[in-house]
């Protein structure tokens, strides 16, 4: 029987993966702590590690696991930018959770796009301390407003087919464009210059490389329309927060809402309600009245807390019978670094 070793568990991933694992009869052993340097001792003697997306599995960290014997991480999310795969190489399988539930992120991006347009946050606080103007609360039609959206993987495509019921034109940057499914849906590829000269709104649902690192910057946002929206729901540094400080404060851009956030590992799932924050530019992002900030959520539903669960238990399963890991994450590395072969989230 395989010993696994979940690291940073809230008590509803406890729940979901203690209910669906009388299916499988692993040992699971369900831990706090986040996975880093000063933890990594707790996986000696464990076969796996299950990690999620502010787990940190270090050069460092890898060749402990490597050390304790530990012969897969099985990520339970999609991202894996926080595994050195350097590291891991033919030492180490690592396995993630590419769809656990492309609609939970399409939707929740949706979402907040409607909430910070129409300002449904604001008007809630209004109406509940009996206050009714409508004064700052003007937003605009959805109808014909052209969204680009960078990178097209599962959650974009549905994303794309939600905002064509609105009328929305599309424009969409990826390395590997799908371009079967834009004529399906019509949209248009383009250039990223193109793009960011082109839309009212930007959508971020890329994967975090070193190409995509802070692809929202000062230079982007120089090319960008006036009052552009810009929704991040993929990955914080996707985005460089003080330049997007500085367009808000030149009102540049118009309005963002960040489900990620660059430095969200010090804060993101934890209650920091008592003693505050130290991280300056969280705490000016959210004073901006036009800045809808969210804890990392759109994942959050009960759909994708199965998948999750389901999926990275079948994986093990793979593991302990000798399977194909279905869900491993394909790389290549040479002496400048690993580049991973197409995973779309």
């Amino acid at each position: 029987m395989l010993k696994v070793a979940f690291f940073d568990t809230k008590p509803y991933d406890k729940e979901i993966f203690e209910s669906l694992n009388k299916q499988y009869g692993f040992e699971i052993m369900y831990f706090e702590e986040r996975l880093n340097d000063n933890t990594v001792k707790l996986s000696e003697g464990f076969d796996v590690v299950s990690i999620f997306v502010q787990d940190k599995a270090s050069s460092y960290v890898v060749n402990k696991l490597n050390e304790y014997g530990v012969k897969l991480i099985a990520l339970r999310c999609a991202g894996y930018n926080n595994v050195n795969f350097q590291a891991a190489k033919d030492k180490i399988h690592v396995v993630h959770v590419p769809a656990y539930s492309p609609h939970a992120i399409a939707e929740f991006t949706i979402t907040m796009m409607l909430t910070l347009n129409r300002k449904i946050h604001k008007s809630h606080y209004r109406t509940r301390d009996l206050n009714f103007p409508l004064n700052g609360l003007l937003g605009f039609d959805m109808y014909e407003k052209t969204v680009g959206i960078i990178g097209t993987g599962k959650i974009a495509k549905i994303l794309i087919k939600i905002l064509k019921g609105f009328d929305c034109n599309i424009l969409a940057y990826d390395l590997y464009p799908d371009e079967n499914y834009a004529k399906k849906m019509e949209f248009e590829y383009v250039s990223l210059d193109t793009l960011f000269k082109n839309s009212d709104i930007i959508s971020l649902h890329c994967p975090l490389t070193k190409d995509t690192e802070y692809i929202i910057n000062k230079h982007s946002i120089s090319l960008m329309k006036n009052n552009v929206m810009i929704v991040n729901t993929g990955r914080g540094k996707l985005i460089n927060s003080k330049d997007l400080i500085e367009a808000l404060k030149e009102h540049k851009i118009g309005s963002a809402a960040l489900d990620v956030y660059e430095e969200e590992d010090k804060y993101f799932y934890e209650d920091f309600s008592v003693e505050g924050v130290n991280d300056d530019i969280l705490s000016r992002l959210i004073t901006f009245p036009n800045v809808l900030v969210t804890s990392h959520q759109a994942y959050f539903t009960k759909e994708a807390l199965n998948n999750i669960a389901s999926t990275t238990l079948n994986s093990i399963l793979q593991l302990s019978n000798l399977e194909p890991l279905e869900n491993e994450i394909a790389y290549i590395c040479d002496e400048n670094g690993c580049i991973i072969k197409n995973v779309q989230s």
